[in-house]
């Protein structure tokens, strides 16, 4: 409990200055069963609020920006129900969204718990619905990997009649914001500062329309493509064996392909997306931790001079892994190290008009035994239509289904749809023939960053893997 200062992330959000700060949330509509127990979906959010101290930040303006608050806790309850059972399908359906909506935007800032929960009933032979939604402020991807973990636990030791349980805590949100404070000061992360400001400009991204300016959410579009389940088995097993890589540094390596063809720039300008959760401090461990951990960082990805795939994978994998920490130094330089003007030298720079993240595998967590299941249906409105965009691309990929996804969303006002369109399905193409250039190769492609124990040049590891290969040939 207590104050807390902001992360970088939570000062990037009051950056954007959104008309409806309160209604900025990430949610879960699960399908239950139909006699779950009200009693004990209550008992287990107690426990979550207990256990999870994130969930019971508050934010409040004062002066010129904006302060945290860890609440103490506090018996109110949390889940609210609605019984639908009564009206038809069709109008259940509207009626859910209706009311998750209604939910969505009725959080305030001020005041703890930032969390919604509807239980709705469809009847006594159709499964429920439970909607669960958190402030973004206060929660992000892996956070929901751990929640819906411990929901399912909690759930089941209570209506079990056991006491619950938890893994172990780890350590709390306000500790980590209190670090990164102390981080933002250290020589180490002043040493970063060269690189971040390294960077050449870059020109802006293509434009449709002219003088097109509209980038406010209400005219945000979406567009979806997808890998089959064969080929994101492939991306996710054959591609790493080949090249020795990360998924995220094959999507990225498309990404900069695609826009390259587009833009006919060598290099693009990409804010990158990441958990955050850095190993910066021995002392420090979050795995178990609920916030929002995320950090962003503009990554320039320049392509080579060549058609070759393999060469052109190779170098987007140096760059992304030649990024200081994975890029968590660049919001702690920006937001928090004010009094050394690094936020403004920063902010000065051109930024980035594409973001990418890549949310991992959304399913892991809900099994087949499980109670819960992701619904079908959408929660509601997670997030306000008021307010401006920060980019003109927002790229979000992540595996469901076994598939991977991946979403463009754009304003309607800015691109044509057949222009995005264009675009996501080269991205796809471009992805489909890294999968197929993998399978070809005799022997896995390794670059100088495999061997992070030792300094290594291009050149010498090129030296070193032909001595290995000529032993390998005479013996």
């Amino acid at each position: 409990t207590g104050p807390v200062p902001l992360t970088p992330i939570q000062h990037w959000f009051f950056e954007q200055n959104l008309p409806e700060p309160h209604h900025f949330n990430q949610s879960v509509l699960l399908e239950v069963p139909p006699d779950l127990d009200a009693i004990f979906v209550e008992q287990t959010f107690q426990h979550l609020l207990r256990h999870h101290d994130a969930l019971r930040l508050c934010f409040t303006p004062q002066a010129a920006e904006w302060k945290q608050l860890n609440t103490g806790i506090e018996e109110r309850v949390i889940v609210q129900q609605f019984d639908l059972s009564g009206l038809a399908p069709s109008e259940q359906k509207s009626k859910l969204e209706l009311i998750a909506s209604g939910l969505q935007n009725s959080l305030d800032l001020a005041q703890s718990p930032l969390l919604r929960v509807g239980l709705f009933k469809l009847g006594p032979h159709q499964p429920g619905r439970l909607l669960i939604a958190i402030h973004h402020l206060v929660v992000d991807g892996v956070s929901w990997q751990i929640l819906l973990e411990d929901l399912q636990m909690a759930y089941q030791q209570i209506s079990q009649g056991e006491a619950v349980q938890f893994p172990p805590k780890t350590t709390s949100f306000k500790r980590w914001a209190e670090q990164l404070v102390e981080y933002a000061k250290s020589k180490t992360l002043e040493q970063e500062a060269a690189y971040w400001l390294g960077r050449t400009p870059v020109r802006p991204l293509p434009r449709d329309y002219a003088d097109a300016k509209d980038n406010c959410r209400a005219r945000a579009r979406t567009i979806s493509v997808s890998l089959n389940v064969e080929e994101t088995q492939a991306l996710l097993q054959d591609v790493p064996a080949a090249y020795h890589t990360q998924i995220n540094e094959v999507l990225l390596t498309a990404l900069a392909q695609t826009l390259q063809r587009w833009t006919r720039e060598p290099a693009v300008l990409v804010d990158l997306e990441s958990h955050g959760r850095e190993e910066i401090l021995d002392t420090l461990d979050v795995s178990r931790t609920v916030g929002w951990f995320t950090s962003i960082c503009p990554v320039q990805l320049t392509l080579p001079a060549t058609d070759e795939l393999q060469g052109i994978l190779s170098s987007i994998k140096e760059q992304l892994r030649r990024i200081p920490q994975r890029g968590i130094g660049y919001g702690l330089l920006r937001y928090l190290r004010r009094e050394a003007d690094r936020s403004k030298e920063l902010s000065d720079q051109a930024q980035a008009e594409i973001s990418f993240n890549y949310l991992g595998q959304l399913d892991r967590i809900l099994t087949e035994e499980s109670p819960f299941r992701l619904a079908a249906e959408t929660g509601g409105l997670a997030a306000t239509l008021r307010g401006d965009r920060r980019y003109l691309f927002d790229l979000n990929g992540f595996i469901a289904g076994g598939q991977l996804r991946l979403n463009w969303t754009y304003s309607e006002k800015i691109h044509r749809s057949a222009t995005v369109e264009h675009l996501a399905h080269d991205f796809v193409e471009t992805l489909r023939a890294l999968i197929v250039h993998s399978h070809s190769i005799e022997a896995s492609a390794y670059t100088p960053t495999d061997f992070a124990d030792v300094e290594l040049t291009e050149e010498k590891l090129e030296k070193i893997l032909a001595e290995l290969n000529l032993d390998e040939l005479e013996g």
